[in-house]
């Protein structure tokens, strides 16, 4: 084991060590950390066992041994191979028994030795070892030096704690250099190395040139160092001094009977700032301010504009988070809690809170988190799902409305030099939510406008970036805000409207409407149970059955989402409510069922009728589907023949596309007049003037999925075959008579069995899209997938019973 010296500041000894002959061979004794010198005295504790069998062995015979250093103190049992060549003979004056079975001794360095081969390795090292005595040449460098030594030592002493001031007087009476050398070099705190290096050197002018620059680097640092502690000890003066100096002032003002407010309210603002663990340029930016509202006076104008400022900084959760519970059998229990069927968003949602879970804290930094946009028609419940999102993970939940949103200031706030100026409503929802990282449903975005006062979607390019959301810097705080902890879900009813940059940032989860079964189901889970504690009932004094909620969604109500149908079942209620609360009676309330006809008496008239056979009855006309921001819907497309020139007139309304649709259709058809209508005259088309309508007139059209029903239409008239009631069909038509592709084939599907379609005729490449759609609605629903106008024609128009001119 490498031996520690108990004392790491090695006693000059003033008493010469007699000379005498050297053995050839010495044991050697390692020492850890320790380099031993000449002419010093080196405690030392013992306690390995090969250690302390050599000192015993010594201690027995000369008391001679050579002490060596190691290279590598970590090792405890140190080989020839790693300790250094030059060591430094020693006598053993005086050795010390310890109860712990260690030893304790004092050795006297003698003189400075190699060695040059190793003889023996147990039971400990013994070395072959030769004198290495010091070159002095007396020069008058050589004293210079000495002194330069000397000075530079004596400045240290009175500089450095730990040196006693008696070492000046030691060092002014050493005349020998190369013992002037070995008694600084033991005194200071060097590196191993450096000791070993200074140890090595047999030429006393250069030990004492390298010794002379150890020194001033050593004389440097200690400079540096008090002037590091001059500064601080300044900086805490400053500070003690202010501190008493506040104290004595308010004192003195309690003792007077003053209170100052000003004073006051900037004292609760900074220790409410210094509360918080605020960003650096952020705190700057508070102190600064602070020092200009304790200057002001309460009447200056800018004395109220600072301290609300600084209020707002002191609101807002600079670190104040809320942990997020990622247990998706939890987040799944909810969201089936609060939301009936739409399992694939709800898949989702889980699959996002699952990524979530498996990143960690890297989710927290992580800048390449998705924004969740849910589209879909007024009522499916896009809101209500942001709720249960952040009910899910525990967060807490802001809304923003940017439905009607002009000014650019909405979003990044107002500069402070303008009257009234306050942070926009990013930051008051943060406020608000009380921690960094709530969920902030940004709700109708694609209604936001843009005007004179700017553009808000470009301010909400920032907002919603993962990128760049981090430092998001509000215009009335002007100073950075970290946004990426929050989670952003953003809602609208179509996409359209919503700007291309703005789009790209978002994941888009498609919500359609919902069939009539999914209707009375969320009805009676949710609505009815809701609409009876909101307006005073219970549950014992009302029960409505399924045929009245099923006559409800059929008859009263036409819609993709289910508000309307809140609406009546509420309207229901209160009728009831009021029959409840005029009854006379003992106070018992009897239970009241509403049924059927019941629900239809409260509710008045219907509302809504199912129109296929009344207006398909007549050749000419056929049923399409159409999709809207609102959710899918039904139009009927009416052809109507009359002598003339052959003119096409178009109304309803109706865009360039669908105006183009039309003009396709009849093309088509026109040039497969001999085809499609063999019994027409060859200048059937040139006698007559055609006339397309699209019913609702008052309702702006477009779009090019109605070519196949306006062929369809035309070819019913010109033939004199009805189309089926129950067909309604989708699909755009080329002039070849091809059925393209469209889109919003689920919406359209909802909206057909609304309106008692049994059958769909839909492009074939669109086939694919009814894995979107429930299985229960396919089920009710006839899928016609067609590639050619032709088959369109022989599903939808019925058989020919007689002929038409």
């Amino acid at each position: 084991m490498i031996e520690i010296a108990t004392d790491p500041a090695h006693q000059d000894v003033t008493v010469g060590v007699s000379a005498r002959d050297l053995p050839d061979r010495l044991p050697v004794l390692p020492l850890r950390e320790t380099v031993p010198l000449p002419d010093s005295l080196t405690p030392l504790a013992i306690g390995q066992e090969r250690s302390v069998q050599l000192v015993n062995d010594v201690l027995a015979g000369d008391r001679t041994l050579v002490m060596v250093a190691s290279r590598k103190p970590e090792l405890d049992t140190p080989g020839p191979e790693d300790l250094y060549e030059v060591g430094v003979v020693g006598q053993v004056a005086r050795m010390l028994k310890v109860p712990d079975g260690t030893l304790r001794i004092l050795v006297q360095g003698q003189q400075r030795v190699r060695i040059d081969e190793w003889v023996r390795e147990t039971p400990y090292l013994v070395g072959a070892i030769s004198p290495l005595p010091d070159q002095v040449e007396e020069t008058p460098q050589l004293t210079a030096l000495t002194r330069n030594v000397q000075e530079t030592f004596n400045t240290i002493v009175e500089e450095v704690p730990y040196l006693p001031e008696e070492l000046q007087l030691a060092v002014a009476n050493i005349e020998d250099p190369s013992a002037l050398t070995h008694l600084i070099t033991g005194s200071l705190r060097l590196k191993t190395e450096e000791k070993q290096e200074l140890l090595e050197e047999p030429d006393v002018a250069k030990r004492l040139r390298r010794l002379s620059e150890i020194l001033a680097r050593e004389l440097e640092v200690i400079s540096i160092g008090s002037e590091i502690q001059s500064q601080v000890q300044s900086e805490l003066d400053k500070n003690q001094r202010e501190y008493v100096l506040r104290q004595q002032l308010e004192a003195i003002r309690k003792e007077l009977g003053e209170f100052d407010e000003s004073a006051a309210e900037a004292g609760q603002l900074r220790e409410r700032l210094a509360a918080l663990r605020l960003p650096d340029d952020v705190r700057k930016q508070a102190e600064r301010e602070l020092k200009r509202l304790e200057a002001l006076p309460p009447q200056a104008a800018e004395h109220g504009v600072i301290r609300t400022y600084l209020e707002w900084i002191a609101e807002l959760p600079w670190d104040t988070s809320t942990e997020d519970n990622l247990d998706l059998v939890h987040a799944r229990e909810i969201l089936d809690a609060d939301h009936y069927d739409i399992e694939q968003v709800k898949d989702r949602i889980l699959e996002f809170l699952a990524v979530r879970k498996l990143m960690g804290d890297k989710a927290a930094t992580n800048p390449s988190g998705s924004i969740i946009c849910f589209v879909g028609p007024p009522g499916v419940g896009k809101t209500s799902l942001g709720r249960s999102i952040a009910r899910a993970l525990g967060r807490s939940f802001q809304r923003v409305s940017a439905g009607g949103m002009r000014d650019e200031s909405e979003i990044r706030g107002h500069r402070r030099t303008y009257i009234g100026a306050m942070p926009g409503t990013i930051i008051r929802s943060v406020r608000d939510a009380g921690s960094n990282n709530p969920l902030l449903m940004i709700d109708e975005i694609d209604k936001m406008g843009s005007d004179w006062r700017g553009d808000p979607s470009s301010a909400m390019l920032e907002v919603l970036d993962p990128e760049q959301n981090a430092s998001f810097r509000d215009h009335y705080l002007d100073v950075p805000f970290d946004l990426s902890k929050v989670m952003f879900i953003t809602t609208a009813n179509t996409l359209d409207t919503i700007p291309g940059p703005l789009r790209d940032r978002m994941e888009v989860i498609q919500l359609a409407g919902y069939t009539e079964d999914e209707k009375l189901q969320i009805a009676k889970r949710y609505l009815v149970p809701r609409q009876i504690e909101r307006n005073g009932l219970k549950k014992s004094w009302i029960a409505i059955s399924d045929a009245a909620l099923r006559a409800v969604i059929a008859d009263y109500t036409r819609e993709a989402g289910v508000r309307n149908l809140e609406r009546e079942i509420g309207t229901i209620c209160r009728k009831v409510a009021r029959q409840i609360a005029e009854a006379d009676g003992d106070g018992k309330v009897k239970k009241v069922s509403v049924g059927e006809d019941r629900a239809r008496e409260l509710l008045g008239r219907q509302r809504f009728f199912s129109e296929q056979q009344r207006r398909t009855r007549v050749p000419g006309v056929a049923t399409g589907l159409a999709w809207t921001p609102v959710g899918g819907d039904v139009l009927f497309v009416e052809w109507r023949a009359m002598e003339g020139s052959g003119k096409l007139v178009i109304t309803g309304q109706l865009g360039d596309v669908m105006r183009e649709s039309a003009q396709a259709a009849l093309s088509h058809v026109r040039g497969r007049r001999a085809e499609l209508a063999p019994d027409l005259a060859d200048d059937w088309f040139a006698t007559h003037d055609l006339h397309v309508h699209v019913p609702a007139g008052a309702i702006p059209k477009d779009g090019p999925s109605a070519g196949i029903t306006m062929a369809t239409a035309l070819v019913s008239l010109l033939t004199g075959r009805p189309v089926r009631d129950d067909v309604a069909m989708t699909g755009e038509v080329t002039l070849t008579g091809q059925v393209l592709p469209i889109g919003g084939l689920k919406e359209k599907a909802l909206a057909a069995q609304r309106h008692g379609v049994r059958t769909v005729v839909a492009p074939l490449r669109n086939e694919a899209d009814t894995e979107e759609i429930a299985e229960h609605l396919r089920k009710q629903l006839d899928f016609r997938f067609v590639g050619e106008l032709d088959e369109v024609l022989e599903i939808a128009l019925e058989p020919a019973k007689a002929t038409r001119r």
